[in-house]
């Protein structure tokens, strides 16, 4: 029989070695494989990008990581998987620029943003505008003007409803007031069809089409970052056309369930920055139109909330709705 004071003696030494083994177990981590969570099918540029980043990560932690794909839902099928998993690192979600724009587009979803804690920005991207050779716009500034005389005219094609691409040609229409139809495909490949064809105006897409525009299939206006990208320096900014601070880039980025001990975030963020700085990795992600980035996570949450107030605004002001 143990007294009361005996009892709550042990729970208190109970309650240290706990404590005092939390260390130890974030300095072993990973014993066992990491999985990490794609909200998107093999092949498209989410699940190479992670494929890319996972082989340097496997060899760094001497343990296997697992590109586990989990499509639907617009993302939130693969985040809502990661939100409700252990807290222990083996389990990482490779979020999108989707993870700020859910909480707008749909009137409930089975997570929050604080679900998750931040683990760092893996990679960004510009979105490329373009047109087809017939069209008589020539640049940006002339597709904005061409627009503007014909108003209620004019189409813009985007891989979905609610992708940033989507998202991306509102704002564009917000802050020109100029007056587009938007027509939605499913994904940037069918829409650059159409783009080409000449049966829509233009197509705001991922740089997957920026081998189209080298190869003279389609006419390039503009990219759609604050600057002009490194990677098609010949095309301008959409501010360049008189649209000062637009500025829209789409990102991948890691994050953990909220509870993660912060060692372990730590070890995450050390580890795949470091992957994301090896030249080999960055060469091959450039090759596919992405720039490694590598931030901490006090950065990728600043992003976040910039982003969720962001396109809060544009989605609101569009009633942009996926429910």
């Amino acid at each position: 029989m143990i007294d009361r004071r005996r009892f709550v003696a042990l729970a208190g030494s109970f309650a240290l070695a706990s404590a005092a083994g939390r260390p130890a177990l974030a300095a072993d981590w990973p014993t066992r494989p990491v999985h990490l969570v794609v909200p998107f099918a093999p092949g498209g540029s989410t699940d190479v990008v992670a494929r890319l980043t996972t082989e340097r990560l496997s060899r760094s932690w001497d343990q296997q990581v697992v590109v586990e794909n989990k499509p639907g839902a617009g993302t939130t099928l693969a985040a809502a998987m990661v939100a409700s998993a252990d807290p222990d690192g083996y389990t990482i979600f490779m979020g999108t620029s989707s993870l700020a724009t859910s909480r707008h587009l749909y009137r409930s979803l089975p997570f929050e943003i604080s679900d998750f804690a931040p683990v760092t920005l893996v990679c960004s991207f510009p979105l490329v505008i373009i047109a087809p050779n017939s069209s008589p716009a020539k640049s940006m500034a002339e597709f904005i003007a061409y627009a503007r005389a014909n108003k209620g005219h004019v189409s813009y094609a985007s891989p979905g409803v609610g992708t940033t691409p989507h998202l991306a040609g509102e704002l564009l229409k917000q802050m020109t007031g100029i007056e587009m139809t938007h027509v939605p495909y499913r994904g940037d490949a069918p829409a650059l069809t159409d783009t080409m064809a000449g049966r829509v105006d233009i197509q705001i897409a991922g740089p997957i089409v920026l081998e189209q525009v080298k190869s003279g299939q389609v006419r390039g206006l503009a990219v759609t970052t604050g600057e002009r990208s490194p990677l098609a320096p010949e095309l301008p900014a959409v501010a360049e056309a008189g649209v000062p601070g637009f500025d829209v880039k789409a990102w991948f980025a890691f994050f953990v369930p909220a509870k993660t001990p912060p060692s372990i975030i730590e070890k995450i963020n050390r580890d795949t920055v470091a992957a994301l700085h090896d030249p080999a990795v960055k060469g091959k992600l450039e090759a596919i139109g992405m720039v490694a980035a590598g931030t901490t996570p006090e950065a990728l949450g600043t992003l976040v909330k910039a982003e969720t107030d962001k396109w809060g605004a544009v989605i609101k002001q569009a009633k942009i709705s996926l429910d």
